[in-house]
């Protein structure tokens, strides 16, 4: 029997979480992991639900509308509430926390209050350059997922080719550093031991990091047999010839980024 009544996936973009949703939602078991509450807008929250902000209503109450809706999609059959949240996408949403949860006083006190009993998943990628260089690849392209089979899984702008920045990959990776710097602030804030996940990790063996997962949730792991990966990884021979670039372009100097 699960441990808890929902989880939340910490982590921040290039960071492989996409994968490991899939996973988790491919066993059947472990609810519907998404970014429910991605954006800064409660009506962008109820739109892919076909709703709207009901201005007869109180915020609270289209707020309470949007974490109904969100928390039955997130949940599927089983009950259990999954979550991803990017770093970026944390102030907002605590924000609007607070007003369906007022009185409490703390985001993990919230969190139960909205989800019941929430455990907490640190998905991190190690490799903090080539995490920049694959987001910066990203935004160029358009691309952001691609299924195993080769499909396109997300495109968020029209194909167009990937030049080297170095100044966008520095950029990025000094946002990357400080995302993590932040959730580890936060989790020292809210007295928050998350289990801890490697981008590093999922890539060379998703179905033993799978295993491990549905362990620290308190589920069964054999729900993760025969498991495969849904989403492909991007990264490519020029990936790498970035990464060594903007590595000896920067040498000594990436301990200050």
């Amino acid at each position: 029997m699960p441990c808890f009544d929902a989880y939340v996936i910490c982590t921040s973009p290039r960071s492989g979480s996409t994968l490991l949703c899939d996973l988790l939602k491919s066993t059947g078991v472990a609810g519907n992991p998404a970014s429910w509450f991605h954006t800064a807008s409660v009506a962008d929250w109820l739109q892919p639900f076909d709703l709207a902000i009901d201005d007869s209503l109180s915020d609270k109450d289209n707020l309470a509308r949007a974490f109904g809706v969100v928390i039955s999609a997130g949940s599927l059959d089983h009950g259990l509430f999954a979550l991803r949240m990017q770093r970026h996408s944390v102030d907002f949403f605590m924000r609007q926390l607070a007003i369906l949860q007022p009185g409490l006083s703390n985001d993990t006190e919230r969190l139960n209050a909205a989800f019941g009993r929430t455990g907490f998943i640190h998905l991190t990628r190690r490799d903090k350059v080539s995490q920049a260089v694959s987001m910066v690849k990203a935004e160029q392209t358009g691309l952001w997922h691609r299924a195993a089979d080769g499909r396109e899984l997300e495109r968020l702008s029209p194909p167009a080719p990937a030049e080297y920045d170095t100044g966008r990959i520095a950029t990025a990776l000094a946002q990357m550093q400080q995302w993590d710097l932040e959730w580890t602030q936060w989790f020292a804030r809210e007295s928050i031991e998350p289990f801890q996940i490697e981008y590093e990790a999922l890539a060379s063996d998703a179905s033993a990091v799978l295993h491990r997962v549905l362990t620290d949730l308190g589920i069964d792991s054999v729900h993760a047999a025969g498991i495969v990966p849904g989403v492909a990884k991007l990264a490519d021979d020029s990936s790498e010839l970035w990464v060594e670039r903007f590595v000896a372009e920067f040498g000594d100097g990436l301990r200050l980024l």
